[in-house]
């Protein structure tokens, strides 16, 4: 790469591509970008012509995927399984073995594998690397990692935790604790990812012991539009005596569920101004979200022993105050206390909310899922 300090990133989802180039000498961001309604009427017709979109947006401002200064490209791929644990660099074999994983998470590794196949077509010369959302995740030890289920069955159809949001969780955790003016490796944090997907982690010491997401993204804390946790004998219920398919079932608990399920709405701001108005179906939403997220905060307390800090991030983490006051709310004999004036202001930056002298940093720390992918693939493009 002899001084190309230039990586794009790229995510290609289910029905949309998000495209970064970053300058990995400064690590300034240089453009970005997305290309969305992929397969509908208006949009791009697949995500090879979305991808070929994208290389002609970043050409028309002067950053064309031709530049020697391009080092490497940076892939999110959803699902890495057991296989999978760290940052690869993409050959025919890794290929076939993302592919091989899609049985694990049918909507987005093909979108990724694509994105690869794409990028791989448009630069053959350029290192191209995975970065798995589930490796950060690799290191939770089998006791959280096994369900308790025939063994020989969960080992056969590869049935386990696996985790998400791995990128975010990997990439808060070390700001959290360069936010305390400490190494990674001397801090204990709680991360909360809650945007439209919501996941929680205990990391130790830098190394993940336990998150909230399972075998797929279902699992865990209320979402948007997932239901998080439910007794599994729910889907036989639904089965037997709601007489609904396997499919029904799937777009109800992943699609129909969760805030959306119980108000209407999966947009915490809408349910925010929903209950000043009084509306009782916003309220117990807010109320359900809230104390499952409460749920995860104490289990993961008595997971690690110790909390240095409880981070919050994404969208809702980020910027709904109501949700971190709520959330962290009679918590004091955790040491989990929040500063109603520091919570309230509104900011970009890393933060804390918490007053000073607290047992347990309560902070707000933006995470930058692309800049963790574009670090770990210059790093090992390098």
């Amino acid at each position: 790469m002899s001084g190309a300090s230039w990586v794009l990133v790229l995510n290609s989802g289910s029905s949309s591509v998000k495209y970064q180039l970053l300058d990995m000498a400064t690590e300034r961001r240089l453009a970005a970008g997305i290309v969305e309604r992929i397969g509908e009427e208006g949009g791009a017709g697949d995500h090879a012509e979305a991808l070929r979109r994208a290389a002609t947006d970043l050409k028309e401002r002067g950053f064309g995927l031709d530049s020697p200064e391009l080092a490497a490209v940076g892939h999110r791929v959803v699902h890495g399984g057991t296989r999978f644990t760290r940052p690869t660099l993409v050959t025919d074999e890794v290929l076939a073995g993302i592919e091989d994983l899609v049985p694990l998470a049918p909507l987005h590794n093909p979108a990724n594998v694509t994105g690869i196949k794409v990028a791989r077509e448009l630069r053959p010369d350029l290192p191209q690397v995975a970065v798995f959302d589930t490796a950060f995740h690799a290191t939770i030890p089998e006791a959280a990692a096994r369900y308790a289920i025939d063994t020989e069955v969960a080992d056969r159809f590869g049935i386990r935790r696996y985790g998400f949001h791995g990128t975010s969780h990997a990439y808060v955790s070390r700001a959290t604790a360069a936010l305390l003016g400490r190494e990674p490796a001397d801090v204990n944090v709680i991360v909360l990812h809650l945007g439209n997907g919501a996941s929680a982690s205990a990391v130790r010491g830098g190394v993940c012991v336990d998150t909230s997401m399972g075998l797929t993204p279902l699992e865990g804390l209320v979402m948007g539009t997932r239901s998080g946790d439910v007794d599994p004998a729910v889907i036989f219920h639904l089965e037997r005596v709601g007489g609904m398919g396997t499919d029904e079932i799937d777009t109800l608990l992943n699609k129909r569920s969760g805030l959306l399920g119980l108000c209407g709405a999966n947009d915490m701001r809408e349910i925010g101004r929903r209950m000043g108005e009084g509306d009782a179906a916003a309220q117990t939403a807010f109320e359900v979200y809230v104390h499952r997220l409460r749920r995860y905060v104490g289990a993961f307390t008595a997971v690690l022993g110790r909390v240095d800090a409880v981070a919050f991030t994404a969208g809702v983490g980020e910027n709904s105050a109501a949700v971190r006051a709520a959330a962290m709310a009679d918590l004091e004999g955790l040491g989990m206390v929040v500063d109603p004036v520091r919570n309230a202001v509104r900011s970009s930056a890393a933060r804390l909310v918490s007053p000073d002298g607290s047992r347990v940093a309560v902070a707000v720390v933006p995470t930058d899922e692309e800049l963790e992918i574009a670090r770990d693939t210059y790093a090992l493009a390098r």
